[in-house]
């Protein structure tokens, strides 16, 4: 180190230091210590103008005139408040989105969804106020003003499109009927007729199917400016599929619209309540508490038969529950019923010997004996092919025993345990109430008889048989449910409005259902004229897709098919495309509900055309104004890269004087 002696002062001074800022510097970094930073920023107000363009916009003699207003109004908007104001333009109809539109074509007006998506896109932003330009009718979604008031501190300033005077005119304003109903049933229909400036008059309202009158009922106005009246019709479902239904209001002089004087409906019938069978050898309580709770079921048929008085006829049966089948027990009927597929639900008493129960192949065996006892049931905790409610879970730990035969019971492989035998406070390791499997058919096992004790202890505790019913209800419901198992696989909803496009989806699985898209899968679609459409699905992965675009209101059969190897798989149904016009039943605008929003949310209304007075009104209010934001972020030392040329500077310095000096 002979160089270093032999440097200046001021030049070993001068290393010394380098070195310790080298040091110093990478030592602090070590520390890793954090600053604060403050930046601010300033945010201009932010105006947003949401326009509705539902189709009740051009409902009003002014309509001819709106887009031209609209285009002023943009004009003026940017001109005015384009240099101090954010401006940001929405629209709002059936859905809420941002940007212009062209032309009033939704055919709903979800006013709500405009300002929901404003209150969750601008939450914690500086919105000085929303310009709703509207007629103030809306017909889908909740009251507009409650979900305005939600915006915080914001003003919504109303410009009110239309007129609001009403016009003589009457019209069907609702019509409530069940979507499905079934075959032979009755069922309500419920009108609601609105009368406008219709005077102390009478009207006739008309229900028909298909064109033939099938109701018909007089209604007479009371207060003659504006009247409510309701008229119900109770009708037969003679006749299975979608059924078309006309609601008529005849027709008077000097309406403003006679469009709205009848609205097109459909009801779909349906014959598929399931058949099920009770059948025993002997008159048993047993069977008359499973039936009131199965006959609650809207979906079930249930009939009730002793053994010698039945028929056997098994078409259209979807379950046989069997009990004590050793009474009187029918070998052929049962292989028949077992040929058949259909699901069999046995309750085994003591009167059901051990050779009986053997034939069954009911996945189970139990002891000769001839001895009974009383057993109880608990629900196992790995059961998980149905639920049931917690109040039923509870009731069941006190329903009272059933009388079973002693011995135990032993079940096979693939039988699933409902309830475990329980004596007491001890819960035995036999089931009490089983399912199990014949290949694609189901069984259900009740090992003890007395069910009708569960249903009087039910009503004894709760004042109710709910438990008992759910319990019976459940089970049923589970054992005629049929796993679908066929390869090809359409889901296409039944429903579809006009403005709605049809999608519908497919799936195809192979023998080991898994999905696969080999296959070509056509779809053909009908018209009630006979007229027929075709198209292919598309591939989309694994699945299936076919889109057929907006249609025009009817009634339409459709049928899917495709052909994998060698055999045809085919599937059909119906559906229906609904002529629904809520937008033409408004015939006056509602501008009171655009001023109540006004005045709740301290804004201001004007009609349209004077929208210049909105624009000064904002202009001139002292509260929509610039904020300056403050942003406060954390930052490392390591983040600073003057530190880092700091050192590079350092150690550059150091290095140049120990060359110039001689140093190696």
């Amino acid at each position: 180190m002979e160089w270093v002696k032999a440097l200046s002062f001021s030049l070993k001074t001068t290393l010394l230091a380098l070195r310790s800022l080298v040091i110093f510097i990478l030592g602090v970094l070590l520390f890793g210590i954090i600053f604060e930073s403050v930046n601010y920023r300033t945010e201009k107000p932010i105006i947003i103008a949401l326009v509705d363009h539902s189709s009740s916009m051009l409902n009003y003699s002014d309509s001819n005139r709106i887009s031209k207003n609209l285009d002023l109004f943009r004009a003026a908007l940017n001109t005015d408040l384009g240099s101090d104001y954010d401006i940001v333009e929405m629209h709002v109809g059936d859905q809420a989105g941002y940007g212009r539109r062209k032309g009033f074509t939704d055919p709903l007006s979800d006013h709500q969804a405009g300002f929901a998506r404003i209150q969750s896109d601008y939450y914690n932003r500086n919105v000085g106020g929303v310009i709703f330009i509207s007629d103030g009718n809306f017909n889908k979604g909740s009251n507009p003003i409650y979900t305005a008031e939600k915006i915080n501190l914001t003003p919504i300033f109303t410009l009110g499109v239309g007129d609001t005077t009403p016009k003589r005119d009457h019209y069907i304003r609702n019509i409530a009927a069940n979507d499905i109903t079934f075959y032979k049933n009755k069922f309500p229909v419920e009108v609601d007729i609105e009368g406008i400036k219709m005077g102390k008059q009478g009207a006739t309202v008309t229900l028909s199917q298909d064109g033939k009158v099938i109701g018909s009922q007089r209604i007479q106005y009371k207060d003659g400016r504006r009247d409510f009246e309701h008229v119900s019709f109770l009708v037969d479902a003679n006749r299975i599929g979608f059924q078309t239904y006309t609601v008529s209001v005849s027709k008077a002089s000097n309406e403003h619209n006679y469009k709205n004087n009848s609205r097109v409906f459909y009801i779909e019938v349906i014959d598929a309540r399931n058949k099920v069978v009770l059948l025993a050898g002997a008159p048993h309580p047993d069977i008359a508490a499973m039936k009131d709770a199965l006959d609650q079921d809207e979906n079930l048929e249930v009939i009730s038969t002793l053994l010698k008085d039945w028929n056997k006829d098994l078409n259209n049966v979807d379950l046989v529950i069997w009990h004590e089948p050793g009474n009187s027990f029918d070998g052929n009927l049962h292989d028949r019923l077992v040929a058949a597929k259909i699901p069999l639900f046995y309750v085994i008493g003591p009167n059901t010997s051990a050779g009986v129960t053997n034939k069954l192949n009911a996945g189970f065996q139990s002891g000769g004996g001839g001895q009974t006892e009383e057993v109880q049931g608990t629900i196992s905790k790995q059961f998980t092919q149905f639920e049931l409610s917690e109040e039923t879970r509870k009731a069941v730990s006190y329903f009272p025993p059933l009388n079973s035969k002693f011995g135990s019971i032993n079940v096979g492989g693939g039988v699933e345990t409902f309830m475990y035998q329980r004596v007491g406070n001890i819960q035995k390791s036999e089931p009490l109430f089983f399912f199990g499997k014949r290949g694609t058919s189901k069984y259900g096992v009740l090992y003890g008889e007395g069910l009708w004790r569960w249903k009087v202890n039910d009503y004894v505790r709760s004042n109710s048989f709910n438990a008992f019913t759910e319990v019976m209800q459940k089970t049923m419901q589970y054992l005629v449910l049929k796993q679908n198992n066929t390869p090809l696989r359409i889901t296409f909803p039944k429903r579809f409005t006009k403005n709605e496009d049809v999608v519908v989806n497919a799936s195809f699985y192979n023998e080991s259902m898994e999905p696969i898209s080999t296959p070509i899968i056509q779809l053909e679609v009908k018209t009630e004229s006979g007229k027929s459409l075709k198209q292919q699905f598309a591939v989309t992965g694994t699945s299936y897709l076919a889109t057929l675009g907006k249609m025009k209101p009817g009634k339409y059969a459709w049928k899917a098919y495709t052909k994998y190897k060698g055999k045809m798989h085919v599937k059909t149904g119906v559906f229906v495309v609904e002529d629904i016009e809520l937008e033409a039943l408004d015939t006056y605008a509602n501008h009171g509900m655009l001023k109540q929003m006004s005045k709740q949310t301290s804004g201001a209304f004007e009609v349209f055309r004077n929208y210049q007075r909105i624009i000064d009104t904002i202009k001139k209010r002292g509260d929509i104004t610039s904020l300056s934001i403050k942003e406060a972020a954390f930052n490392g030392l390591i983040d600073y890269k003057l530190l880092f040329f700091l050192l590079f500077l350092f150690l550059g310095l150091e290095w140049f004087i120990r060359k110039w000096s001689g140093a190696y």
